[in-house]
């Protein structure tokens, strides 16, 4: 006789399989979906940027539609700018000015007039360096706010050098040939030494190492003129000229001097002596009826070397 087993469902089974149902760590349809869209670099800058600057754009067109509310935004603004710039603290009330002569610091003053006190917001530094730098004067110049209210205003002046007469004025040139300031005439400036003719002022290296040549004759030296924007010229105190070459001429103006020292060529009754040839420097007399010839070699004669 067989046993007959009947199938009854173990009670523990049924719950464990049930338990294991309700814990399926699968994540479902959506949230899979929305797992796979956060990994889109796109949708993440979207939802962390594109997001927050929509919300922003509708918040402020919303506050902003308004005329009465933009005009009252721009009031607020104005009244805290206006109380800002007119703070004691950013206030400048006077300008300091180093290294600039007396001439030139009224000049300074005359081209940026301020009237102090004045707000530092209401100042153009840039504008102001622009307006000092054009003068002829000035070489280099800066310009800052210092504590205490002060404009400060440091300036490398220029140092006259030279004298020149030019064609239609009388100026002063440093030793870079840039103009300095105009004089009335000669007289002004009678400690500098003279130069004149026309591109003198181009050559104002040249014609400085040549009057720092001259040596025992400087107390004679009048001037250079520039001849032909190309030589120059060595004029003395009684019109005597050194006719000087176009190269080297500091060289043919030691060799005069040297001439001079032995033979003291200068103090004779000449008029000019011309260097220009190197290998024929020659001499002309003045003319004078104790100096009237004919002879050529007494008005041109060869300059022997001492």
């Amino acid at each position: 006789m067989s046993k007959v087993v009947s199938a009854r469902p173990v009670a523990g089974l049924s719950q464990r399989h049930t338990s294991q149902a309700k814990r399926d760590p699968a994540p479902s349809r959506v949230a899979y979906r929305v797992h796979r869209l956060w990994l889109t670099p796109t949708f993440r800058k979207i939802v962390r940027y594109g997001v927050p600057i929509l919300l922003v754009s509708f918040l402020t067109g919303g506050i902003l539609a308004s005329a009465d509310r933009r005009q009252a935004i721009i009031d607020v603004a104005a009244e805290v700018r206006r109380d800002l710039e007119e703070h004691p603290v950013f206030a400048i009330h006077m300008m300091a000015i180093d290294g600039a002569s007396t001439d030139l610091s009224e000049d300074i003053r005359e081209v940026v007039p301020l009237d102090f006190p004045i707000s530092s917001f209401d100042l153009d530094l840039k504008q102001i360096h622009s307006m000092i730098s054009e003068l002829d004067a000035v070489a280099s110049v800066d310009v800052q706010l210092r504590v205490g209210g002060v404009l400060q205003v440091t300036v490398q002046e220029r140092l006259p050098v030279v004298v020149w007469r030019g064609t239609r004025a009388v100026e002063l040139l440093d030793a870079e040939g840039h103009r300095v300031i105009k004089v009335p005439a000669r007289a002004s400036r009678p400690d500098l030494p003279l130069v004149t003719g026309l591109g003198a002022d181009r050559a104002i290296p040249e014609a400085l190492d040549l009057f720092a040549s001259t040596g025992p004759i400087k107390g004679r030296v009048r001037g250079l003129v520039r001849v032909g924007e190309r030589r120059w010229d060595l004029v003395l105190n009684n019109d005597q000229r050194i006719l000087l070459p176009e190269e080297k001429p500091r060289e043919a103006l030691h060799r005069v001097i040297a001439l001079n020292s032995v033979r003291d060529l200068l103090a004779r009754d000449i008029e000019v002596v011309d260097m220009r040839l190197n290998d024929r420097p020659t001499l002309r007399l003045r003319n004078t009826p104790e100096n009237s010839t004919d002879d050529p070699s007494v008005i041109e004669s060869g300059v022997q070397q001492p």
